[in-house]
């Protein structure tokens, strides 16, 4: 099991979303939502605070459900998945970035790289090589010791981009990941995250207020009252 873990390759996944309904507390956040994302392309979800961006990736991550509508990511279909299917189908196929790192303060760079490998099948010798290679192949060699409290925000949120990126992912969903940054550290972990993705032909969906993602994606869509426009 670990060797063929080990041996697999990026496999990008495409997103199809039809008729996606969603509300909170009685209040209608999409109403019969569609989108589609092509694999391997990258695009930028732009809207105001509160527009449903954060929900939006939340819904393709499987981390929340739908009141009605389908999601298709790669072959899985989400709505027909279960708690443990959807929690192996993010282990396996997807990596997240979040705004606040979400780092393990207990663990080294190293280690919060490694673990992902972990779950899904690589011993641990193994997976610490491959995540020491990956932080050395993403300029973050130097970092690989040091814990979460001794990184400053922009080193952190670049090991999170690490550990999103372990195991393999055919689908990265980034969640307003330089919205904390200063403008310097954010130019650095944007450009590291869109060109890991794609030297990788990895799937990315982005949430952002920045301007600058919007202008390196390939598409943005603008979330308006519930639903996308082409920007």
């Amino acid at each position: 099991m670990a060797a063929s873990r080990r041996s697999r390759q990026t496999v990008a996944m495409d997103v199809s979303i039809r008729a996606l309904t969603k509300r909170w507390s009685g209040t209608v956040v999409f109403e019969k939502l569609d989108l589609e994302v092509a694999s391997g392309s990258f695009v930028a979800l732009v809207g105001r605070s509160g527009a449903g961006k954060s929900t939006l990736l939340h819904l393709i991550a499987g981390i929340d459900r739908p009141d009605a509508g389908s999601i298709r990511v790669g072959s899985a279909q989400l709505d027909a998945m279960d708690d443990a299917g959807l929690t192996a189908l993010r282990r396996e196929r997807m990596g997240l970035v979040f705004q606040n790192f979400n780092l393990l303060p207990s663990l080294s760079a190293l280690d919060n790289v490694r673990l992902p490998l972990e779950l899904v099948g690589v011993r641990t010798a193994a997976a610490r090589l491959q995540a020491g290679a990956l932080l050395a192949e993403l300029g973050l060699g130097a970092l690989a010791d040091r814990f979460p409290e001794q990184l400053s925000g922009g080193e952190q949120q670049r090991v999170a981009v690490a550990r999103a990126l372990a195991h393999r992912p055919g689908l990265v969903l980034a969640d307003e990941p330089t919205g904390s940054l200063d403008l310097e550290s954010a130019a650095v972990v944007l450009n590291l995250l869109v060109e890991a993705c794609r030297t990788r032909g990895v799937t990315l969906v982005m949430a952002s207020h920045s301007s600058e993602v919007m202008g390196r994606a390939q598409r943005v869509l603008r979330l308006d009252a519930g639903r996308l426009v082409e920007d």
